[in-house]
């Protein structure tokens, strides 16, 4: 297994052999985005600015201004709130090409702290015009999803996490911006989840199925633009939805699924996250345990709908 940052950094490399107008923009951290293996194979086109997110964010709109295709990463934290200014003004407003990498997000950080656990970022991130945003689940996904990310004009940004996680995609599986994979099939209800949140999806509908609950699991991997028919379709053949992201329950995955219900398919939606708390210094496994991030508290949350 590896972490998707990791999946991301690769695959990069590959783009950059026959894209030159790929390039990377780096902020100090680049063992721990993974940015090493591009700094070894292609130095003249790595810039690393220091600990200067703002900065990082101002030279990649800067470049892509003159027809390069940047990548900047930093802790989602960082990338998303401390250069949301540039993020917002340099690279949105003039629809610049550049692609964001938001590493270590949700609670996976855990012995960092609060301050350096994103979950506030898919919010900020999807209300910015121009932007497009994406949460690989696996690094299968992730490097399909980056590939996707250089074809798409304009801003990307690229949700991912610390810690290594299970691949249950093949190499050659097909992803589309906008898209969604359905991994888990059923009609008593629906479960949607993104990230390293599917997998513990897919346990639920397992320990569901057992019960005589069939539940349907969506891995919604583009929050925008979202796979409005697959959300509608989930409204319309299910008792209900129940959505599951390492993120607050405000403004990410769930009030995403939550707009489209509300405006094309009402039903009920049970959101499945943060609770509008700042996360707490511990192991992520502890703190994912604190906060109902939990194969339990979804199957329970599902009985519940």
């Amino acid at each position: 297994m590896i972490a998707n940052r990791v999946a991301v950094g690769n695959e990069i490399v590959e783009l950059a052999k026959k894209d030159k107008r790929i390039a990377i923009v780096g902020s100090d951290i680049a063992v721990s985005v993974n940015f090493q293996p591009f700094m070894d194979a292609f130095p003249e086109r790595y810039f690393d600015c220091g600990i200067a997110e703002q900065d990082m964010t101002g030279v990649a709109a800067g470049m892509a201004s003159c027809g390069m295709i940047p990548f900047i990463a930093s802790f989602a934290v960082f990338a998303s709130m401390r250069a949301l200014d540039q993020v917002r003004n340099a690279i949105c407003y003039n629809n610049f090409n550049v692609k964001i990498i938001g590493s270590h997000a949700g609670l996976e950080p855990g012995q960092d702290g609060g301050t350096h656990q994103a979950i506030e970022d898919i919010a900020i991130m999807r209300a910015l015009p121009n932007m497009h945003l994406v949460v690989p689940s696996t690094p299968n996904m992730a490097k399909a999803l980056t590939d996707i990310a250089v074809e798409t004009e304009g801003p990307v940004y690229i949700r991912v996490g610390r810690d290594a996680v299970p691949e249950f995609y093949s190499n050659d599986e097909k992803f589309v911006l906008g898209g969604s994979k359905e991994v888990v099939s059923g009609n008593d209800i629906a479960i949607i989840a993104c990230g390293r949140m599917v997998e513990r999806a897919m346990q639920a509908a397992e320990i569901l199925k057992g019960k005589g609950v069939s539940a349907r699991v969506i891995d919604m991997y583009s929050i925008k633009p979202i796979d409005k028919d697959a959300i509608i379709r989930a409204a319309k053949e299910t008792k209900g939805i129940v959505t599951v992201e390492d993120h607050n329950i405000y403004g990410g995955l769930g009030g995403a699924v939550c707009e489209v219900c509300a405006e094309a398919a009402p039903t009920k939606v049970l959101r499945v996250g943060i609770e509008d708390k700042y996360g707490r210094t511990g192991k992520s496994s502890d703190l994912f345990e604190l906060y109902g991030l939990t194969v339990d508290h979804i199957v329970k949350t599902a009985e519940q709908l």
